[in-house]
């Protein structure tokens, strides 16, 4: 899943990057609400987490123009302010959730966790499930019926952005950019060996081949 954290605190951003990118998620960093007004139309971002201090833009603004422009991806507001009126005003321009510094890492983990399942249509606060199969984020393993398979990193990221659109056709371009933080990395034969190993995990049915589209995740069997 590709985050994009618009937060001015250098070092708060060095502590959340690196827990991020651990538990799998691809992150863009910005410091200036100006350049994220921008940047939130140039990738397809899955989750924004975002500060309302900023320089340029406060977030409350940049939130606000985002969703004039019909962005509707799920915005997590994360600030030192705590002021009720400012949580309002947040959440009626669009906001999705707020968590209040200083946070523990896991409450925003957790949060994170939750508006992703609600943005794809899962409301299943014991994870994420489709059909058999269940992701456990925490271990970055995956159940199937009560066997527990461990993952590997990048069969992980990829198997929960599947999960996420279960039935959904996906462009070899579209999972690169949800997985990966760099150009460099997205390599179409990377992720081939990616789907095979998954489907040798999970069995071959668990992901269609649409020659020349993409891939369809169809998921274990209920």
């Amino acid at each position: 899943m590709r985050l994009m954290l618009v937060e001015d605190s250098v070092s708060l951003a060095d502590q959340l990057i690196p827990m991020l990118r651990e538990h799998g998620y691809a992150v863009d960093w910005l410091a200036d609400g100006r350049d994220a007004l921008v940047r939130a139309h140039d990738d397809p971002f899955d989750l924004v987490i975002l500060d309302l201090g900023l320089p340029g833009m406060d977030g409350l603004q940049v939130l606000r123009q985002w969703r004039a422009e019909g962005l509707g991806v799920p915005v997590l507001i994360l600030t030192a302010r705590d002021s009720w009126s400012e949580k309002i005003e947040g959440l009626q321009l669009g906001a999705d959730d707020y968590l209040t510094k200083p946070f523990h890492p896991d409450e925003l983990l957790l949060r994170m966790q939750a508006l992703l399942r609600r943005s794809h249509g899962n409301v299943n606060d014991a994870g994420l499930r489709v059909g058999s199969l269940t992701l456990d984020e925490q271990r970055q393993s995956v159940w199937q019926g009560e066997q527990e398979m461990t993952l590997t990193g990048a069969e992980f990221r990829m198997l929960r952005y599947f999960m996420h659109n279960p039935g959904r056709l996906l462009s070899k371009g579209q999972l690169a950019s949800h997985l990966y933080d760099n150009e460099s990395d997205r390599d179409s034969n990377v992720l081939e060996v990616h789907v095979n190993r998954l489907r040798r995990k999970l069995g071959k049915d668990v992901i269609e081949t649409r020659r020349g589209q993409g891939y369809v995740f169809i998921g274990g069997q209920g």
